[in-house]
């Protein structure tokens, strides 16, 4: 269960850095609540997981899950360059990511 919840505060991980970029520096209130929900509901769950992983292995994996899908999305929403360096660099931190799976 401990993953599962690691996984999805991945996923909110990603929900609250592409947020900020829509908060408008915190001036639009949706977007800022949606955003603070996200980092909440985030760290609640990193710390659900944390009862039954490694943290060095649970915060890297968090911060991994969040890096490959901001990086993923500024792509594909936000318009952000896609170059074969870039594309091999998520692909090794997915490696990564992986690894410290089957790791832990």
């Amino acid at each position: 269960m401990s993953w599962t919840f690691l996984f999805f505060a991945g996923l909110f991980e990603i929900g609250w850095a592409i947020g900020l970029k829509y908060t408008d520096g915190f001036t639009r209130l949706v977007p800022t609540l949606l955003t603070v929900a996200s980092m909440i509901v985030s760290l609640t769950l990193l710390g659900l997981a944390l009862k039954a992983l490694p943290v060095g292995t649970a915060y890297a994996v968090w911060t991994g899950i969040g890096t490959v899908g901001t990086a993923l999305l500024g792509i594909w929403l936000l318009g952000e360059p896609v170059t074969a360096i870039r594309l091999g660099c998520i692909a090794l931190i997915v490696c990564g990511i992986v690894g410290l799976k089957f790791a832990a």
